[in-house]
């Protein structure tokens, strides 16, 4: 007897539905991969179609774009959320100026100037802090030193930014620093040791 079209198909379709027939069969995340390459063929094949050049054109184009995101980084600085615990000015804990002033001229000899101004920096603030200028307070960063000791020294609060920018490019931003760089830090701390503060400045923006 003959078996009709439909039951037959049916009996087919259960046969192969029997997990023998799937033991090879890609799983889940790997289907997911497939359809995702296959989308993303799509696109490109797409924006190849509609990008001067075809395919060429579009891939200088993307090279284009990533060297622009990379300088536009790099000009910027890896961007940052707030002060964080490692952002602190003093992450090995209280050093004298001294001590500070030192291992920014050792490193300086050896030509290491990213560890020449990050001492050098802290050496400045360390400086205002003996000085009573600034309250040592622990996990200050560079930023909300200069900021501070901008108060008591205004003629160099611009200078004391400055310098704080080049603290956190070298020590967070991936820049490196050279001998001209250190150069201005070195200059600003012989500069500030001699400044005379004005307090009552000081103390009106602390009050507000």
């Amino acid at each position: 007897m003959d078996t009709g079209r439909l039951p037959a198909r049916e009996a087919a379709r259960r046969e192969l539905s029997k997990g023998a027939y799937h033991e090879n069969d890609p799983n889940l995340l790997q289907r997911a991969l497939d359809h995702l390459w296959t989308w993303f063929g799509d696109v490109l094949a797409a924006a190849s179609g509609a990008a001067p050049g075809g395919m060429a054109g579009l891939t200088v184009l993307l090279l284009i774009v990533i060297a622009l995101a990379d300088a536009l980084r790099w000009r910027l600085g890896t961007p940052r959320s707030g002060a964080r615990p490692a952002d602190a000015l003093f992450p090995d804990g209280p050093r004298s100026t001294a001590d500070h002033r030192a291992a920014a001229d050792a490193h300086a000899a050896a030509g290491r100037w990213n560890q020449a101004v990050q001492e050098r920096m802290r050496a400045i603030v360390r400086a205002l802090e003996e000085r009573a200028l600034l309250d040592p307070r622990p996990g200050r960063t560079a930023d909300e030193a200069a900021a501070e000791a901008g108060l008591a020294l205004p003629a160099h609060a611009a200078p004391l930014q400055a310098a704080a920018r080049v603290f956190d490019d070298v020590t967070y931003g991936g820049r490196v620093a050279d001998r001209t760089s250190y150069l201005g830090l070195l200059d600003l701390d012989l500069a500030v040791e001699s400044a005379r503060p004005e307090l009552t400045g000081a103390r009106q923006g602390a009050n507000e």
